[in-house]
């Protein structure tokens, strides 16, 4: 029986090929159904590559990888992703798996095993069988095309319930450059990073250590600013990729102001990618932006916001469209963080629920009631403390969440 998809669901954006990439995906038979499970990316000769990964305690054997070649930027000419199998905690028979991977794909695109990358997502403590992989990188290779990035969107789903992509056109010293991703994620969402797999890839002309500085800068307003269930993945992975082949001048400085639009496009691509994490969050009826203001420091406004967004008694409330702001007062409590009891203020979009450390005079239960039946809601809170703020976005906690990650693997 095929899984709903997501009422929050957004349609896969048309994306127009990105030069010096080309996608192709295959059926390696990780799943029980037939469906394809392996993306095989061919990357132009000089493309730069940085990536930013969980940090998680216990890591995978491809993040693993990913890291030893990458460090603070180097280059790419390959990415296997496979889903069904996340090869974490699979010790070194699991590293000796990712690395006949990389060595076969390496092969195929007659390039080093170093410059090949790998992902993986699915069961954790399953050794992969890479031999099923390896079997079909072939006949992937034959048909690798610059189109395709719906289907490998598709292939690297789990539990998603669509595929997730964004794509945005920017200007680097007046050449107009393209930037396309996509990525997967569902459940065990959380910072730091959002459990997902996510991979972008521009045709702009930028240096290793840049193209690091600018997926660095910006994760942590994206895919470290949207949680799920606060439970965070052994495999979170986002790889940026730049093939320099759109004609556009070679970026070799972080700071160079020719980088402003593209920057700002990229975030972009990148938020519009975290957000779609949240709208296909597992049984997700309701999308939430919650915002802090008024707190001591960023960090502790990021600290509250996140408490509430993760906290269950908050979820399910939402979920039952309810606008309990007695449960944000609790979640704002026991974040640990400054708060000034007397100054705190909660809203509920543009209707204010408590001000001034008490409830509001002219709070409208009916008013806050029709407002928490819409699928897109917004918290705002005050906490009177400073001038910091900070935005996460969630989702709500339904029924269907329980049942699906207690049908998750059988």
């Amino acid at each position: 029986m095929s899984t709903p998809v997501s009422p929050l669901a957004v349609p896969f954006p048309e994306i127009a090929p990105v030069a010096g990439v080309e996608l192709a995906v295959g059926h390696a038979g990780l799943y029980k159904q037939v469906r394809d499970d392996v993306l095989l990316m061919r990357f132009a000769e000089g493309t730069t590559c940085a990536g930013v990964f969980t940090q998680h305690a216990v890591g995978s054997a491809p993040v693993d990888w990913c890291k030893a070649q990458l460090g603070g930027g180097g280059e790419a000419r390959g990415l296997v992703v496979n889903a069904g199998c996340a090869n974490a905690f699979t010790g070194k028979p699991g590293d000796e798996a990712a690395k006949r991977v990389a060595k076969a794909a390496a092969r195929l695109l007659g390039c080093r095993k170093r410059e090949v990358m790998l992902a993986s997502t699915g069961v954790i403590g399953v050794l992969l069988d890479d031999d099923k992989i390896t079997a079909r990188l072939h006949e992937m290779e034959a048909r690798l095309s610059a189109g395709g990035w719906a289907a490998a969107a598709r292939a690297i789903m789990t539990t998603d319930t669509f595929p997730k992509g964004s794509v945005a056109t920017a200007v680097i010293d007046g050449v107009p450059v393209r930037i396309a991703g996509i990525c997967k994620g569902s459940g065990m969402i959380a910072p730091t990073m959002a459990t997902m797999l996510a991979f972008v890839a521009t045709d702009a002309a930028i240096a290793p250590e840049v193209l690091h500085a600018l997926l660095q800068r910006h994760v942590g307003s994206t895919f470290n600013a949207v949680t799920v269930d606060g439970d965070r993945s052994t495999n979170d992975t986002c790889l940026l990729f730049a093939t320099g082949r759109s004609g556009a001048p070679l970026i070799r400085r972080a700071g160079d102001k020719r980088l402003a639009d593209f920057s700002d496009k990229l975030g972009q691509v990148m938020l519009d990618l975290a957000c779609q994490l949240v709208r296909d969050g597992e049984g997700a009826s309701k999308f939430v932006k919650v915002e802090v203001t008024g707190a001591k420091t960023p960090a502790s406004a990021r600290k509250i916001a996140r408490t509430i967004a993760e906290s269950p008694l908050v979820k399910t409330a939402v979920a039952g469209e309810d606008a309990n702001w007695g449960r944000i007062v609790m979640a704002v409590g026991r974040a640990d963080e400054p708060v000034r009891r007397e100054r705190l203020s909660i809203r509920f979009g543009e209707l204010t629920a408590a001000e001034d450390g008490a409830v509001s005079p002219g709070y409208d239960e009916a008013r806050m009631s029709a407002y928490m039946k819409r699928a897109e809601l917004e918290i705002g809170v005050d906490v009177g403390v400073g001038r910091a703020s900070a935005v996460m976005w969630t989702c709500d906690l339904t029924k269907r969440y329980v049942e699906i990650n207690g049908d998750y693997r059988s």
